[in-house]
């Protein structure tokens, strides 16, 4: 799938916004994706989920036991991710802030696993989802995720998979610009301010 179609998705869905954000790993920019938006179309997210799977087939050898996604924005597309690749997903959910493997979810010993998410900005969630993965027995292979917005600087220490990148500037607290800081910090996302 070409970068614009991916984008078109976005926009066309009402997911990729302008304005100033929060985003999760505490940066600051003036574009953010709003995954959950193009995934409640399920055709939509078919679409790109395909795309996403077509695109780690292609680059990984290694045959996928399970799909493994961060909640909750890799909820949805970790599990379209596996419906596509033909393996069961389960997620990593934050217990006190830290991710942990519950409702009666486990890794079989070695199981070769994805980790799937929406959006990539640092990497932080997705190390700390791998870490938890591993502690449970699983072998993380790669990562796989529909927009990569680090234009792939972030390192979530394997392989990560995107539909596309974008190089989308984020401002830690201390360097936002006067024109960003001029408007209304907005946190759209799971951990919103609200």
């Amino acid at each position: 799938m070409e970068h614009e179609e991916v984008l078109n998705h976005f926009r066309d869905a009402g997911a990729l916004l302008e304005g100033h954000f929060l985003l999760s790993s505490g940066l600051h920019s003036p574009v953010y994706l709003q995954c959950a938006r193009v995934m409640m179309d399920a055709r939509r997210g078919e679409i790109l989920c395909k795309a996403l799977a077509d695109t780690v087939r292609a680059g990984l050898k290694e045959k996928i036991d399970l799909v493994v996604a961060p909640a909750m924005g890799g909820i949805l597309v970790g599990y379209e991710l596996g419906r596509q690749l033909g393996v069961p997903t389960i997620f990593a959910e934050r217990v006190e802030g830290t991710f942990t493997i519950r409702r009666g979810f486990s890794i079989p010993d070695g199981a070769k696993i994805l980790l799937s998410e929406d959006i990539v900005t640092t990497g932080l969630s997705s190390r700390e989802c791998i870490n938890v993965v591993r502690k449970h027995g699983g072998d993380v292979v790669a990562a796989a995720c529909l927009i990569d917005r680090s234009n792939g600087r972030a390192d979530v220490g394997v392989p990560l998979f995107s539909l596309t990148r974008l190089d989308v500037p984020a401002y830690e607290s201390s360097a936002v610009p006067p024109e960003l800081a001029a408007i209304p910090a907005e946190k759209p996302g799971s951990r919103g301010l609200n």
